[in-house]
Order: C-alpha cells, then structure tokens, then sequence
C-alpha cells in the first residue's frame, strides 16, 4: 500500500508540474518539432511468460520537456507458482491451473524528458508516470482427459473416450490420464471480468536518427490491485485465497517502435 500511495504522489507532482509548464512556456524556442507520437510494442514482465503482452502509446507533446499520453496495454498474467509438466504421450498442460487470466490496462500518464538527444542521433532519456484501471479476464484452463475403459492389459474396451474439460485437480487427480492443455480459446464464451487498478513508473530510452521516426526501450515498476482475487490456480483441499492473491507487483521492459508528426 505504501507503492501505491507513492506512486500516486508522483504521478500528482508530475501532473502538477505538467500544468505549470504548459502555462508558462512562452519562448518559441521550446516547442519542439512533432507534436504527436505514436507508439507500438512488445510488453515482457516478471507476471508474465516468453512474451508478456502487447502495447499501444499515444503521446501529444506540451512543451519542450513535457508531454501527456494515454496508453493500452493487453498482457498475460501467470501465477508464480505455475508449473508446466509433460503428460505420458508427449502433451503438457500447467498443474492446478484453473484459469488463464489476461489484463487489459488502460492508462492515462504523463512523461518528462529527462536527457534530450541530439536532433539526428543519440539516446533520450525520459520519466513516465501513469495510471489506470485494469480489466482482469478470467478464461477458464481446459485439457484432454482420457475417460477410456480398459482391460487388464491396458487395451481400450469400447473404443477411447478422450473428453475437452475444465480442467478441475479434484476431479482430475489421476495425472495418468490427463494427455495435456485443450484448445487455447475453448473458454471464451465463459470469461469472467475481474475489476481492478494499477500504478506505474518508469523511465524509456529513445533511439534513432531521424526526428520522424522513434524506437527505443521503457523499463519500470507496475504495481497492480484488485477487488476481487483472481482465481489463476486451485488445489485440492486448500482455499483459492490460499493460493492466489490480490495484489500484483512486476517489473517490466517493452520494446517498441512509432512515427512522430
């Protein structure tokens, strides 16, 4: 709770700060050259997997030093006991997971240059400072499970009754006949929206020669709350509070590229 209340505290000072030096920039001089820009990226954080998510920025300049953006960002969240293992025909799934959980996170934020680069090369440094809700989508984890009756050789009786289901621990604790993950979007149509909030801060590293064109990195810290626990894994005989928590802190790095006019 002390994050959260800090980083609301900066994001306020550098709103404030924001406010002052757009009223008072009056030089000529201090307005740069674009007044938009445009971003997209790849999103990788420690909640996350190989690739965390996918990212959007949309950023109008103010002055020379400060600009104000909104942002959308889609990432996996994964719980940090999750373990994959492989099934004894060569599937895998993720034990005790019950549900995919994916984030959308909207933001409106605010961003400082810290070091200007030249106007054809080098690097820029900037301080970004966002906030927003975070719209958790609860998708439930199915697998193939092997309902075949069998002889006392291990030959099917009947032919082999191979079911998609949720994939339940209690129901599903004979590991021997679980053949692996369903079709990645078999729970679509049961998504369950879980409501919450987040906080970010960051600095980005700007690279390119040309005053049209950007790319560069954004590392930082996303600290992540909701109301309600987002179920992700479930055990047997143990509470889902238990398992999963609220509160979701990361650190983060996204790569990305835009255009500027």
């Amino acid at each position: 709770m002390r994050h959260l209340l800090s980083l609301t505290g900066l994001l306020a000072v550098l709103t404030s700060s924001a406010a002052q030096a757009q009223g008072s920039s009056s030089s000529p001089n201090d307005d740069p050259s674009y007044r938009k820009e445009f971003v997209y990226g790849l999103n990788f954080n420690t909640r996350g997997g190989l690739i965390g998510g996918l990212s959007l920025r949309s950023t109008r300049v103010l002055t020379e030093s400060w600009s104000r953006y909104w942002s959308i960002e889609l990432v996996e969240v994964k719980h940090r006991k999750e373990q994959r293992v492989a099934s004894y025909d060569g599937g895998t799934y993720v034990q005790d997971k019950a549900n995919f959980f994916y984030v959308v996170r909207p933001s409106i934020g605010v961003q400082r240059v810290v070091f200007r680069k030249a106007a054809e090369s080098g690097v820029q440094v900037n301080a970004l400072a966002s906030v927003g809700p975070s719209i958790g989508l609860e998708m439930p984890y199915y697998i193939y499970y092997d309902y075949t009756q069998r002889d006392s050789r291990g030959n099917p009786i009947g032919g082999e009754d191979i079911r998609t289901e949720k994939y339940d621990p209690a129901l599903h604790a004979d590991q021997r006949y679980l053949l692996g993950r369903g079709p990645l979007f078999t729970g679509i149509s049961e998504i369950k929206p879980v409501i919450g909030g987040h906080l970010r801060a960051a600095l980005s590293f700007e690279y390119g020669r040309y005053r049209d064109a950007v790319a560069g990195i954004e590392t930082g810290v996303l600290l992540e709350m909701y109301g309600q626990r987002p179920v992700i894994l479930r055990a047997p005989s143990v509470a889902d509070k238990d398992i999963n928590n609220r509160f979701y802190p990361s650190v983060y790095l996204t790569i990305y590229l835009g255009s500027r006019s």
